[in-house]
């Protein structure tokens, strides 16, 4: 799949830093949390990232930021703090003329995701958290080993991010996903490189080490889901656990793997789009009842089905299109014959053929 088009912008946050956003895709907005690294566009050439933000962009506008210091935000001159990680991110959201969106946080992002939704309730209609986190490294570092360890993490990254080295690759990329392909290795240390200088990532880090959001947990009202990876190298599963539990009524969905970034062969990918698909909006309420509703009140989704079904896929192919189970499909299927008032596929297409290619 090839990069999907995608408008860069610039918006100014509030200590005058410019932070590069992106947005792409139609749909229900879905906004992702920043994050450590990211290039808005290297990401989509990346073999790491690229089967992510599909998942993430499929049927949805999807707006994406570098955080500062990183990708096409400004890189020089700038503070580093968690407080204003949270201003980039408010920033984002009035430049992109966001007003009701759901919002996905990938581990550092995740901790940033729970504050901005604290501070903005009616702005957040639903919560992802991916592989995040209660309390960053340092503060869940109790002993003075584990300090020193979480320190000298730090150390190494000014010394080697970025770098062909094998040893380096081992310590850091093995943690995000120990499965991994040489490709993927490859893919993702040159994204670390092009993402920041090895200065910046690791006073971007250090600011996530010292995040916590043990306090801020269990105010959300939003409806939140939790993906965590039970072998999860990168972020302890335990925090995950812990994580949900402190959210009012989250849902924890355990994956089956060791990979902190899920890699999109095994297993626990499929499982993972299931529940992001079942839990996330194609449309918004607001949105939906604004905008001009398509024939017989199909949603985006299910017109998707349809324009499949009209080309005469079979089942597995039209699941494997959509990324989805086959009995999700037949789920789909069963309502779009309600909405038309058909019998089956073939009434079905026929009506497609004739209402709406007329």
């Amino acid at each position: 799949m090839g990069r999907p088009a995608q408008d860069v912008r610039f918006c100014t946050s509030r200590d005058g830093t410019r932070i590069a956003f992106a947005v792409s895709g139609q749909g229900a907005p879905l906004l992702r949390a920043g994050h450590s690294f990211s290039h808005l566009e290297f990401e989509w050439e990346s073999e790491a990232w690229r089967p992510m933000l599909e998942l993430l962009g499929f049927n949805r506008t999807l707006v994406r930021y570098d955080m500062r210091g990183t990708g096409l935000s400004d890189r020089d001159g700038i503070e580093f703090s968690f407080d204003r990680y949270v201003e980039d991110l408010e920033a984002v959201v009035t430049a992109a003329g966001l007003r009701k969106f759901s919002i996905f946080g990938m581990t550092g992002g995740g901790a940033l995701a729970v504050a901005y939704t604290v501070r903005h309730p009616q702005q957040i209609s639903h919560l992802v958290l991916y592989g995040a986190y209660l309390q960053g490294r340092m503060v869940r570092s109790r002993t003075k080993d584990q300090k020193e360890e979480t320190t000298l993490v730090l150390r190494l990254m000014e010394l080697g991010w970025g770098q062909d080295n094998p040893t380096f690759q081992q310590l850091f990329t093995y943690q995000f996903f120990p499965d991994g392909s040489t490709e993927q290795f490859r893919s993702f240390n040159e994204l670390m490189r092009r993402s920041a200088s090895s200065d910046q990532a690791a006073a971007l880090l250090r600011a996530w080490f010292d995040a916590d959001i043990s306090e801020l947990a269990p105010r959300l009202r939003a409806p939140t889901l939790v993906f965590h990876a039970r072998g999860d190298l990168r972020v302890p599963y335990d925090q995950g656990r812990l994580l949900a539990s402190c959210i009012p009524g989250a849902k924890l969905v355990s994956l089956e793997s060791r990979n902190h970034m899920l890699l999109s062969g095994e297993p626990a990918w499929q499982h993972m789009h299931e529940e992001l698909e079942a839990f996330l909006p194609i449309e918004l309420a607001h949105e939906a009842a604004a905008a001009p509703t398509s024939a017989a009140g199909l949603s985006l989704r299910e017109r998707s089905v349809l324009d499949l079904l009209t080309l005469g896929l079979d089942m597995p192919d039209m699941a494997s299109r959509l990324g989805i189970t086959e009995k999700t499909l037949r789920n789909h299927l069963s309502m779009i014959y309600s909405k038309l008032g058909v019998s089956g596929r073939a009434q079905a297409t026929a009506w497609a053929q004739r209402e709406l290619r007329a």
